[in-house]
């Protein structure tokens, strides 16, 4: 049994039926599912979800589908893992990293919200998907697009890592490579979609698509022992998965599942392309979009006119966070720095996100005695092009052990 009411406007609350659509055809609002939590609340209890399969489902309630789930079966519930190490370099008592760069089975988070996606799209009877993206979804509708059966259209920027453009080939896709940045992509976008029938997982789905950001925080809350973080530092690019991330928090609340909730949420985003920290930072509701630089390595998170902006910064704000930016050198010094401390490797968004972290730390918006959780939400082998020439060397060696003591002894040094 599904739980989903309907769709409402942002704006004007205006109501719609469960349907393939986006925006509201009066105020030109964005859709967003609406649920009923007060029948939910006699189902979706803690003991119920322990007992469930240790993947996103196990939070189905809570998820804009009608059906028994079909895409997705093996995907969600990370690791979260207590970060000791990384806690004692960055002067703070209790540090968890909520870690999606293992998620099943593209190795980043966008893999929840394609199953959600591509669920819905199986409901609504499409036979062909498609998205804009600037990498990581591009993979994930690959690959479980390819897994459900259908036609696959990935638009991307021409200009997208070698690695990340691979990554989507492998899976076979109808893979179109853009002549501009991803707001170019995105527009040419939403033209198709108004021509083709064809479900657009971050278009015409995406009411149904941006719920599976959820499942990332309810995770969280679960493996915290059923409570809320003190913090939360999100990458931010739509401003999707932050706004979700604490959507997700009120509803565990509204349901009864916690009993409280002082998180503050904190935005987190590479100065190359800021317009959400810039925004939150200026007191402003109004994001002016920006054009992405196309040489910052943050590719994955430079999205200069974020759809779900307004929605993230309200969520900052609510919750008492704050959002701020960081330089491609501090990226790159934050991902040799989780590397090393705790044995991850993000990619650049997470680079974002710890070196956020370490800013807000320093001034003081994030309490040293306080539970923070960092988000790290895609896997670095996605992006090791970023790293090239900044990493150590290694040693060359004859095959001879004279030649390896003599290196032995540089390095005992």
């Amino acid at each position: 049994m599904g739980y989903v009411k309907g769709l409402k406007c942002r704006e004007c609350n205006r109501e719609y039926p469960v349907e393939p659509i986006y925006v509201c055809e009066f105020c030109f609002g964005p859709l967003e599912v609406v649920y009923d939590y007060k029948n939910m609340r006699k189902v979706l209890t803690k003991k119920a979800i322990e007992k469930r399969e240790k993947t996103l489902w196990r939070y189905r309630e809570l998820l804009p589908i009608d059906s028994e789930p079909q895409v997705g079966l093996d995907s969600g519930f990370t690791p979260f893992l207590k970060a000791d190490n990384l806690a004692k370099e960055l002067g703070i008592d209790e540090l968890y990293i909520k870690d999606d760069s293992v998620v099943h089975p593209t190795l980043s988070f966008k893999d929840r919200v394609v199953a959600v996606a591509l669920t819905k799209a199986k409901e609504f009877g499409f036979d062909t998907v498609a998205c804009a993206s600037t990498g990581n979804l591009a993979h994930s509708v690959s690959a479980l697009g390819a897994k459900a059966g259908f036609r696959r259209f990935i638009f991307i920027p021409a200009t997208l890592e070698p690695s990340k453009i691979v990554a989507s080939l492998v899976y076979e896709p109808n893979l179109i490579a853009v002549d501009g940045n991803y707001d170019d992509v995105n527009r040419l976008c939403i033209e198709i979609a108004n021509k083709y029938r064809w479900a657009f997982v971050n278009i015409n789905i995406r009411p149904f698509y941006a719920e599976g950001s959820k499942t990332h925080g309810f995770e969280i809350i679960e493996q915290l022992g059923w409570k809320a973080p003190d913090n939360i530092v999100v990458p931010c690019a739509s401003g999707s998965l932050l706004a979700k991330i604490w959507k997700g928090f009120k509803e565990f609340m509204d349901i009864g599942i916690i009993k409280e909730l002082r998180t503050k949420v904190f935005a987190a985003q590479a100065t190359a392309c800021s317009p959400v920290s810039t925004a939150i930072k200026q007191g402003s509701d109004i994001i002016r979009p920006v054009k992405p630089d196309p040489h910052s390595i943050a590719k994955s998170l430079a999205i200069g006119s974020p759809a779900e902006g307004y929605d993230a910064i309200k969520a900052v704000r609510e919750s008492g966070g704050y959002g701020e930016d960081i330089s491609d050198d501090e990226i790159i010094e934050a991902i040799k720095l989780l590397a090393r401390t705790e044995g991850i490797f993000a990619e650049t968004a997470g680079g974002v996100t710890v070196a956020v972290t370490k800013k807000l730390i320093n001034m003081g918006r994030i309490a040293r005695d306080e539970l923070t959780v960092i988000c790290i939400t895609g896997n670095g082998l996605k992006t090791q092009e970023a790293l090239n020439g900044k990493t150590i060397s290694p040693y060359y060696i004859k095959p001879n052990l004279a030649s390896f003591e003599e290196v032995l002894n540089e390095i005992e040094k």
